[in-house]
């Protein structure tokens, strides 16, 4: 109803405006010549009105047809009856051959007539042919229709969208502004040229459709690019978009020396959301979260609910805040049939956590997973003593075990990065375990648990304070106390994995033959085989490994001290095993112990 008022005595000035300068154009005499030129600006026109030039970056920016240009100039050259018969008549000639809707095409060309009456009132006392005279009957053509446009498409935008009038006006003046000035020199270029030789406007009519031309294919080219860089539903950045900006961010910030948060959002049960109300109310909430999230940073969505925001400049303490801002703000959005939502988040800071793009995105994820197996509607920063038993545990969901083998191998490198004394020392201690075990004669399933339990025997030593892992002289009492309880550590970061010997064996790989280790003090064969391998490798890559208090030991040296040792700190068979595998020895394959 609102909307009616509006455009039906639009529609009716219109009409009557188009009545009158079609009577009154026909009833005036024109040369062949003059027809000639009108009829010219209107196929041109038509053919403007054909190809508009897009506005703005985003779908809903609109689009202005070059027509403006030759309708305005019909105005000062041949008056304002042909220039609204111009205005009118060539887009709806083209509405109706492409069957756009008829009430905007109708529309529109009543507010053109409008526009070409007012032009033809406002500019008739500069009839001269002087150079200020044309001048200023162009800029007061192309302002009066410009501002009658403007005005009356503005007001209709903001009734049917049921927006403020006065914001829809800025954004159209914003959107607008620049094209038109643009036009409007280009009009007045026109109008010159034809008043000095009609054929000589041929030489910018035809410039003129070709960069309108070109701009339609530019903005084509670059709307292709935007959707394979743009989530749809939310006019976020999508998952390949996020990928490339977090490693262009890293990529800064390595050239700046300065620092990178990434915050990973997650919607909490909305699963039941959709259950609940359906998949077109699950797509609604996620595009108002959308809207809301823009305002904290660079966002992303990564797909499904799960979002992220980047925070260059930001470092640890400053993306938390900034994050917990975010879950404030998103639990805070007023949502259809009275849906309440809350939100986990997980953040990671380069370079203090993360030097790569996947490993800042893994630990972000684990601190995200510990937020949400912690209460949810919360933010957790990453730690990798709690973080990493969190990402355990999710790998323990998983059905399919060779992967979790490979994936809880590969929290060793988070152990090893940080002990910097001792590299790849997880690995090493792996492949001599997993060899040893061989030369036992275990069998194929065995030798890769081995290998895995001696990837991980150091995991618990990521709850151990970094100043005890990185002192580079002996322990103190205490300190060492800290340290040795690392393997129960471990133990409680494994046992719910679902590989049942690993946790067992890194439980276990201090305990020595005699029953003087630790930490349960068990002795001989109650020590699992595993850990007594692991032991044993563990002791050989120690001593030839450098260490800021002592030089590394030869392999012979290493060897020969793990024969003194034998039978009080480790398992004899074990020992000889592993110096036969390095070759220093040879004995006859043992029988795999129990």
């Amino acid at each position: 109803m609102r909307l009616g008022v509006v455009l039906a005595p639009v529609w009716a000035a219109g009409l009557a405006v188009l009545g009158v300068a079609a009577y009154v154009f026909a009833t005036t005499p024109h040369d062949a010549a003059d027809l000639a030129g009108i009829a010219a600006l209107f196929v041109v026109s038509m053919i403007a009105e054909r190809y508009p030039v897009p506005l703005g970056a985003g779908d809903s920016g609109g689009s202005l047809s070059l027509g403006f240009v030759f309708g305005v100039s019909t105005i000062v050259i041949f008056g304002w009856e042909a220039g609204a018969i111009v205005l009118c008549l060539a887009p709806l000639v083209v509405s109706l051959i492409e069957h756009r809707p008829v009430v905007r095409s109708t529309y529109n060309a009543s507010v053109f007539a409008i526009g070409a009456a007012t032009a033809g009132i406002i500019t008739s006392p500069f009839d001269g042919e002087g150079p200020t005279a044309l001048l200023a009957a162009v800029t007061l053509a192309f302002a009066t229709q410009f501002a009658a446009n403007w005005l009356l498409v503005s007001l209709v935008v903001s009734i049917y969208a049921g927006q403020p009038f006065r914001p829809v006006l800025a954004r159209n003046l914003q959107l607008m502004i620049v094209p038109i000035a643009l036009m409007a020199s280009a009009a007045l270029m026109l109008v010159v040229l034809w008043q000095r030789s009609p054929l000589f406007s041929a030489a910018l009519i035809g410039p003129l459709l070709a960069i309108a031309l070109y701009q339609r294919s530019t903005y084509r080219a670059m709307r292709a690019m935007r959707l394979a860089l743009t989530d749809p539903l939310t006019g976020l950045g999508n998952h390949r978009h996020f990928h490339e900006r977090l490693q262009r961010e890293l990529l800064d910030a390595q050239e700046r020396n300065s620092t990178l948060s990434l915050c990973l959002i997650d919607v909490d049960d909305f699963k039941k959301i959709n259950d609940r109300f359906g998949h077109p109310t699950g797509d609604r909430v996620l595009s108002q979260l959308a809207t809301r999230l823009r305002q904290g940073g660079e966002g992303f969505r990564l797909g499904g609910d799960e979002f992220a925001v980047l925070l260059p400049g930001y470092d640890q303490s400053e993306a938390q805040g900034a994050a917990a801002s975010i879950v404030e703000r998103l639990a805070a959005v007023p949502l259809d049939h009275d849906v309440h939502v809350t939100v986990s988040a997980g953040v990671a800071t380069y370079p203090s956590q993360g030097v790569g793009r996947d490993e800042l995105i893994r630990l972000a994820d684990s601190a995200l997973y510990w937020a949400k197996e912690h209460g949810k509607n919360q933010v957790r920063i990453y730690r990798p003593d709690v973080v990493e038993l969190a990402e355990l545990k999710r790998l323990a969901a998983g059905p399919d075990r060779a992967a979790r083998y490979r994936a809880a191998a590969s929290l060793a490198k988070a152990v090893d990065a940080r002990d910097v004394y001792t590299g790849s020392h997880s690995g090493r201690v792996a492949e001599f375990a997993a060899r040893v075990a061989a030369r036992l004669g275990a069998d194929e399933e065995t030798v890769e648990l081995t290998r895995l339990a001696a990837s991980l025997h150091d995991l618990g030593k990521l709850a151990i304070p970094e100043e005890i892992l990185r002192k580079p002289g002996p322990l103190t009492e205490p300190e060492r106390m800290i340290l040795e309880r690392h393997p129960q550590i471990g133990f409680r970061m494994l046992e719910s994995l679902g590989v049942d010997p690993v946790a067992e064996w890194v439980l276990h790989h201090h305990e020595r033959w005699d029953g003087t280790g630790y930490p349960d003090g068990i002795m001989g064969q109650e020590i699992p085989l595993g850990a007594r391998i692991i032991f044993v490798a563990d002791a050989y890559d120690a001593m030839t490994s450098d260490r800021v208090y002592r030089a590394r030991l030869s392999d012979a040296e290493a060897i020969a001290e793990l024969e003194r040792c034998a039978g009080t700190q480790f398992d004899p068979a074990i020992v000889a095993a592993f110096a036969a595998e390095m070759g220093f020895v040879r004995i006859p394959t043992a029988v795999l112990a129990s």
